[in-house]
């Protein structure tokens, strides 16, 4: 029997399914209500896009990507990350030159080669939005303000981490002091970190080991060496954030893993799926269109994996919706079609083919979660009349079929 590939599921139980469909709908409802609009970008990149984006130092350019020659000898990889390719998307169709503002939302299939576990993948899904051409730190606020929004409609409690990672006036000095501690408990620290510190050092702050980690508690803080313009777009944030009531904790040590951030980072973190506790996190990348060739333009963001939330999601306790039509006669199949194809103009309407007894029909209809059983028997087709059960109010009815 062929299974699917370690780390890749299906998403086919009727839960999960139903869970990631309602996902999707509430996240794009929401995403547009803020003004973004649907991008969609290839799954299939080039490899330089990652290594110039995400960074050469980082685990998902090191260790994790799907990355192969093509047949015409491309060096290409699957997408690890999503704000990359809208960057590239950007700058190729010139919004970098246009200028103005642009907002996009996207979601669809990562991938990363690493050890599966609960909630991380090897193919999974993710959920993410990009700002372009706004420095305000008021886009940070509405970015922020915009994730909540999701989770409290998702039902799901979060807390909120946040850290400012500085820019190019206040970042120099900063990893000069890091390096020097750093060097300080080198013959303690890991194999990667020993190797962060010479390619990106800030990175060594998002180490998983358990001892690597307690050193760095003892590490400078950058937040002690704000510039004056990061200090204030940091205090603001967070009066931002105050005044409506978006509550958040300062992480002086949280950085974020992808090499392209700066002043704004934060994480959305849950207290329910274990060690591995960020449902959703992001924040400002003013140098990434840059550093891909494009025209300097700010620009801020976020990005949520969507089967850490599954199980995290209260779904609506009233999903009943739409209609189910059966008959109870041979003679009826053919005028059930006919009415579930109109009905479907308007409404959700799923049909069954074959007779069966009132009974059956019922529970057919409670298995599609219908909200209305609509039969027609003998009586009915003599009557030119439909049977109707709202499942909801438990109320029987009967309609004229030109009024139903």
């Amino acid at each position: 029997m062929i299974t699917s590939l370690r780390g890749m599921n299906d998403i086919l139980d009727e839960n999960q399914s139903q869970r990631f469909t309602y996902f999707l709908d509430v996240a794009q409802k929401i995403a547009k209500r803020y003004g973004f609009s649907y991008i969609e970008t290839p799954l299939l990149e080039e490899t330089t896009l990652f290594k110039r984006s995400v960074g050469e130092s980082s685990d998902i350019v090191g260790k994790e990507m799907y990355q192969f020659i093509d047949k015409g000898e491309n060096d290409v990889c699957l997408r690890p990350e999503g704000t990359a390719g809208v960057v590239r998307a950007f700058i190729q169709k010139k919004l970098d030159k246009a200028g103005g503002i642009h907002r996009f939302f996207y979601y669809g299939p990562m991938f990363r080669y690493e050890r599966p576990q609960k909630g991380r993948l090897r193919e999974f899904h993710q959920f993410g939005v990009e700002s372009f051409g706004v420095a305000s730190v008021y886009e940070d606020a509405n970015i922020i303000m915009m994730i909540s929004d999701i989770l409290k409609e998702l039902g799901i409690g979060y807390r909120l981490q946040l850290n400012s990672l500085g820019d190019g006036n206040c970042m120099p000095q900063y990893r000069n002091n890091l390096v020097k501690f750093i060097e300080s408990v080198e013959s303690e620290i890991c194999e990667d970190c020993k190797r962060r510190k010479e390619t990106n050092p800030i990175r060594v702050l998002d180490c998983k080991n358990e001892k690597c980690q307690s050193l760095y508690k003892n590490a400078p803080k950058l937040i002690n060496l704000l510039c004056k313009e990061c200090e204030d777009d940091f205090s603001k944030l967070q009066k931002i954030l105050d005044e409506n009531a978006i509550s958040y904790e300062i992480d002086t040590n949280l950085v974020r893993g992808l090499d392209y951030y700066s002043k704004t980072a934060f994480e959305f973190v849950s207290d329910n799926i274990g060690s591995q506790s960020a449902i959703a996190g992001g924040g400002r990348y003013d140098r990434l269109v840059e550093f891909l060739d494009g025209r300097p333009t700010p620009a801020v963001g976020f990005a949520m994996g969507i089967e850490r939330l599954l199980e995290l999601i209260k779904m609506p306790q009233n999903s009943r919706g739409g209609y189910y039509l059966g008959a109870m006669d041979e003679e009826a199949i053919d005028i059930i079609v006919a009415l579930t194809h109109k009905k479907r103009a308007t409404d959700r309407a799923i049909c069954d083919y074959k007779a069966k007894n009132l009974k059956n029909h019922l529970k057919g209809a409670d298995k599609v979660d219908a909200k209305y059983c609509c039969v027609i028997g003998t009586n009915e087709i003599n009557d030119g009349t439909i049977w109707i059960k709202d499942l909801q109010n438990k109320k029987e009815f009967i309609l004229k079929r030109e009024e139903f």
